[in-house]
């Protein structure tokens, strides 16, 4: 499973696994488009039950461009994990130069109160075109 994911960061004993994929099916390198797909699962290894309530992305592109993203839950949810769940999900992201890079981190509810969960640091790269 581990081969899976490339990138993996945890905080308090939870998690993340990302793994990032091209797509470029989905690209218009000629438009000045290009487009990653990326999983991600959450692992509870913690003691405590936890609740996924919003996500902080930093995008960086190829000319140094920051997005930062803000939201509620991943994908239209709020998955709660007890101690040994894991919750898996699947996005996209598009870029304006054939590299760039991702992170960030998830805020969860948790008895103690708000915990922030670092995801992982990973880069965007299309490959280099014949």
């Amino acid at each position: 499973m581990k081969q899976l994911f490339q990138h993996a960061a945890i905080t308090e004993g939870i998690t993340v696994r990302v793994a990032v994929n091209f797509l470029p099916e989905q690209s218009r390198p000629q438009d000045g488009k290009w487009f990653w797909v990326y999983h991600i699962r959450i692992e509870n290894g913690s003691h405590e039950r936890v609740q996924l309530v919003s996500r902080h992305w930093r995008i960086t592109d190829g000319r140094g461009t920051v997005s930062v993203i803000d939201g509620e839950g991943v994908v239209g949810e709020k998955p709660v994990l007890e101690p040994g769940q894991s919750h898996d999900y699947v996005s996209g992201c598009p870029l304006a130069t054939p590299h760039g890079t991702m992170e960030g981190f998830y805020t969860f509810h948790r008895s103690g109160g708000p915990l922030e969960v670092r995801i992982p640091f990973f880069p965007l790269a299309a490959p280099a075109e014949a």
